[in-house]
């Protein structure tokens, strides 16, 4: 097997076990192979959205090139690399997502009198009767990948003009001022000079983001919906982990389940944290026991293929009731999740329901004793000693990943207004670590996040993730539902 791509120009994972394949065979491999198109193959529901994306992308840099890599393999250990996710500015742009991403993809907005033309840049379906590709090589051939769509099928599916990876080299060899989405391809990082420009393209894909078009909002619908589903997955398997070690890992290994069925994957590492792990805000080890008497937080969300995600965090009691200091916490947390919903609304500041939010958390925090000071006093910016229980923000942007917009301006983003049509996160938790003596005993390991998914629309906002319950007396009737079959 070639060690190099010569189509290209990446090198190919060394494989010194790899056996050597004598001229006989090659030959007998170009024979007796049947055509196999993809049948019923139809236009992509993404694509007319990918489209008018790329119009909107075209008006804002006319006269230049613009380069939107998919990104390439990423290895995991020596010659396994890691499953294929694909930049997020390149799905949102070709429609293209899950298991159709092929690595090494390049969309090019080239321009074209006023406008731009599409030009979509594929390692597409290798012929079995001129190349030892699909035998031979363990990155691109199918037989050890799967089959790829041609470039007929991709460019009717897609609704893009399509051409050959190795036409690439040529096709940039026609020099013009190019923007590129650099970090996800080292080989085109080198071949395009840098340009100023580059990063307010990657700030552009992020800020037309922000505000999601009707396609966007019923994908993170059906993220929300699977998560939903991937919840009463691991709610049903809490009775029988109690005690067991690495509890936490049978909840989170039902959860994947969820997420690989339905969708393209997690939308990010669940955290699934019993008792004290909990405060651990991004706690991914899922290597604890869980025990009765004590909490589960679990933030977990599916991605589709489409690549939007959902991201949702539930704590429940571990033995289905929460005990009075686990239910007063929970109740702090939930009133404050509610304030921020509440200042959820166009024309707000994006910074308003965290400042709502907290508010709640720190008058509770005093009302509990344990703020030395008032919580008025407190809520100054330049003061802030409730943040000791609650050093994270309140929530972000959401939509395809998980963190989403994150190139976008200060200015257009965590200093700007929220717009009717954007998707965020409103997550307010409290943390007391199992050492913190500011507490009575009964208080300490305690951790509580309760995160929804929420729409802003024209008079306030939708919670989307409304159907899975968030009052405690609400969890602890569902846990007693699905528990109790």
């Amino acid at each position: 097997m070639s060690t190099f791509d010569k189509e290209v120009g990446r090198k190919l994972p060394s494989r010194p076990h790899d056996i050597p394949t004598p001229e006989p065979l090659m030959k007998f491999m170009e024979q007796g192979w049947a055509p196999s198109p993809l049948e019923n193959l139809q236009r992509s529901s993404a694509a007319d959205f990918a489209a008018k994306r790329r119009e909107l992308l075209s008006k804002a840099f006319p006269g230049k090139r613009l380069v939107i890599p998919a990104g390439t393999f990423k290895v995991r250990s020596n010659d396994s690399d890691y499953r294929f996710r694909p930049h997020t500015a390149f799905s949102w742009l070709t429609g293209i997502g899950g298991s159709d991403a092929v690595p090494d993809s390049v969309l090019i907005l080239e321009p074209s009198g006023s406008s731009h033309e599409s030009l979509l840049f594929i390692h597409p379906r290798s012929p079995r009767e001129r190349s030892d590709e699909f035998y031979r090589n363990v990155r691109h051939g199918e037989f050890w990948i799967g089959r790829r769509m041609t470039l007929d099928e991709s460019q009717l599916v897609y609704g893009i003009t399509v051409r050959h990876i190795d036409s690439l080299d040529e096709f940039l060899a026609s020099e013009k001022e190019t923007f590129i989405i650099r970090g996800e391809d080292n080989y085109l990082d080198s071949r395009i000079k840098e340009n100023n420009g580059d990063e307010d393209l990657a700030s552009w894909v992020s800020e037309a983001r922000l505000v999601k078009d009707e396609y966007e909002i019923m994908e993170m619908r059906k993220a929300i919906d699977a998560t939903h589903r991937g919840f009463e997955d691991m709610i049903k398997q809490i009775p029988s982990t109690i005690g067991k070690k690495r509890g936490e890992r049978l909840i989170e290994g039902a959860f994947f389940t969820r997420a690989r069925f339905e969708g393209n994957d997690l939308g990010y590492d669940s955290i699934v944290a019993a008792g004290s792990h909990a405060c651990v805000l991004h706690w991914i080890r899922n290597d604890g026991q869980l025990r009765d008497g004590e909490l589960l937080l679990i933030d977990a969300g599916v991605e589709m293929d489409s690549l939007f995600t959902a991201d949702i965090t539930r704590t429940f009691p571990i033995n289905g009731r929460f005990t009075p200091a686990q239910r007063k916490i929970y109740t702090l947390v939930y009133e404050a999740q509610k304030a921020g919903m509440k200042a959820v609304k166009p024309g707000a500041k994006f910074r308003d329901f965290h400042i709502a939010a907290s508010e709640v958390l720190a008058r509770g925090l005093e009302e509990l004793g344990v703020l030395p000071i008032s919580a008025q006093e407190s809520l100054k910016p330049d003061v802030g000693l409730h943040r000791r229980w609650t050093v994270h923000g309140t929530g972000h942007m959401l939509g395809m990943d998980v963190h989403d917009c994150a190139k976008a301006r200060k200015e257009a983003h965590t200093e700007g207004i929220l717009k009717e049509g954007m998707i965020l996160t409103v997550e307010p938790g409290l943390y007391i670590q199992p050492d913190d003596t500011l507490f009575p005993a009964e208080y300490r390991g305690i951790g509580v996040r309760i995160e929804d998914d929420v729409l802003v629309t024209k008079d306030g906002c939708e919670n989307l993730s409304s159907a899975m319950p968030s009052h405690p007396d609400e969890v602890e009737a569902w846990m007693a539902a699905l528990t109790s079959k």
